[in-house]
């Protein structure tokens, strides 16, 4: 089960092969955007996804769910307030005092593999304790999304699970040292708070009485990434209006700069992320630019253009960017001579453009000892010929293209057979069931590296023109 911002999906897969027997839908009752909700209606929709017999025959579950929500419970594990979901900003400010709080950004690295920012648990609880003080007092234990549905599956008990992935997002938990840090806790609401324990990947969370077993269950980023089925030599590119780079790694990565965020996977392995602010908001923009219907107008007309795109250089930091670190930069124009004044090449730019600053995000896990030999490529975008068409070259790599599928169900559900395959005696806790790859396309850069490498070094020369030192060299 993946319960996201929007939507419920199930999925009923074969235990051994991991074949989609039969699917559910139903959309969250609430606005999507919201960034506060009753996650009541989370079960509601849940419960609809699974009507119609659709569970008949099911033996284990695994719940996957949109990451960073803080559900507050008080003493007797009801809901001190409504669920303060990922997409909340109101607590950027708390983040920042909370850096201030414990010394700076490179003791938060060290403490928990990343910088506190406006969407994880621990700014919230912050912003709670500042904002909403008699509610902060009442709160006694936290959860997070997939962490409250487990519980609600398994009729609340006094036992409250959660997984090393959802536990690394929450700004309280290390993925290096697997362990919580509970004086951070204390720090962000003023008191203690009880916190989910944390199980092993193959861990069972639980049985309902009607036998199902349950998994720990999983954030929607993990889950994914699981049922992708990535493993060391993998990166994830992930093209949404902001985009974010990923990649299994053997070990957790303390960054000071704040630029990587360690999480924890699913497997017993790390999950090291780089984001962008901007992605294929970059390319919508570009279409309103030129007058065109859609993305697929700019993709062919991107396709018009030559490698390079006649000098013209777009730096993508159109909402000011996260990696390089430019919070109040605008994007940039560069390059602009008679010749490469025309649509085509202004198509290409944009294209060339995004693929090179999430290239520089992927040299971001690179320059850590990550190894990427190979990347996944997510999102509607990634259909675009422009994009199949450049990625290989600018990210130097071959590059696989999933067909569309409800990647975290399948996730969620492989991790239920995993546990479920343990609790038989069938499956060894240190070894996935060995599902089916997803169905994808393979594009390899052959001959294209050299453009590739130009098209990068004439965007990195810009870049470093207009924001010198914004990756650490010299100012």
């Amino acid at each position: 089960m993946d319960s996201s911002s929007a939507f419920t999906h199930i999925v009923v897969c074969d235990t051994d092969t991991g074949e989609v027997l039969r699917q559910g839908y139903a959309a969250h009752p609430i606005e999507a955007k919201a960034s506060e909700v009753d996650p009541q209606t989370w079960l509601l929709s849940l419960g609809e996804a699974a009507s119609n017999g659709l569970l008949e025959g099911v033996e284990g579950i695994g719940v996957s769910a949109q990451q960073h929500g803080l559900l507050p419970l008080d003493r007797q594990g009801n809901l001190v307030r409504p669920a303060l979901l990922g997409n909340d900003r109101r607590a950027q400010v708390a983040a920042a005092d909370l850096v201030d709080g414990l010394g700076g950004r490179q003791a938060w690295a060290e403490a928990v593999g990343s910088v506190p920012q406006a969407a994880q648990p621990v700014s919230k609880l912050r912003w709670l304790a500042k904002n909403e003080p008699e509610n902060a007092q009442r709160v006694a234990a936290v959860m997070q999304p997939h962490d409250w549905l487990v519980w609600q599956l398994l009729g609340r008990p006094a036992r409250r699970t959660t997984d090393r992935g959802a536990a690394s997002g929450t700004g309280y938990w290390s993925a290096g040292s697997g362990s919580y840090r509970p004086d951070l806790v204390e720090l962000a609401l003023g008191h203690q708070a009880a916190l989910p324990e944390v199980l092993g990947p193959a861990d069972a969370a639980g049985t309902t009485p009607e036998g199902l077993l349950i998994s720990a269950g999983t954030g929607e980023t993990m889950a994914a990434a699981f049922g992708l089925g990535v493993a060391v030599g993998d990166a994830v590119v992930s093209l949404g209006a902001s985009g974010s780079v990923m990649a299994v790694h053997h070990e957790a990565l303390a960054d000071p700069s704040g630029m990587i965020t360690s999480f924890a996977d699913a497997t017993g392995m790390h999950l090291p992320v780089v984001h962008t602010s901007n992605a294929v908001r970059v390319l919508r923009g570009s279409v309103e630019m030129l007058g065109l219907g859609d993305l697929d107008e700019l993709s062919a007309l991107a396709l018009k253009s030559t490698p390079g795109a006649s000098g013209l250089v777009l730096l993508p930091y159109l909402e000011g960017e996260r990696t390089p670190q430019l919070p109040h930069t605008a994007g940039t124009l560069s390059g602009l001579r008679r010749e490469s004044m025309k649509p085509e090449h202004l198509a290409r730019a944009a294209f060339e453009g995004m693929l090179c600053s999430l290239a520089d995000a992927l040299d971001v896990l690179r320059g850590r000892g990550v190894e990427v030999r190979r990347v996944f490529l997510l999102g509607a975008a990634a259909e675009l010929p422009a994009v199949q068409a450049l990625a290989p070259a600018v990210f130097g790599t071959q590059v696989v293209v999933p067909q569309p599928a409800q990647y975290a169900a399948l996730g969620a559900a492989r991790q239920a057979a995993w546990a479920l395959g343990v609790s038989q005696g069938t499956l060894d806790p240190r070894t996935p069931p060995a599902w089916r790859a997803a169905a994808a396309q393979v594009l390899d850069p052959g001959e294209e590296l050299t453009v590739g490498r130009a098209v990068r070094q004439q965007y990195g020369a810009t870049r470093d023109q207009i924001h010198p030192g914004a990756f650490g060299g010299p100012a």
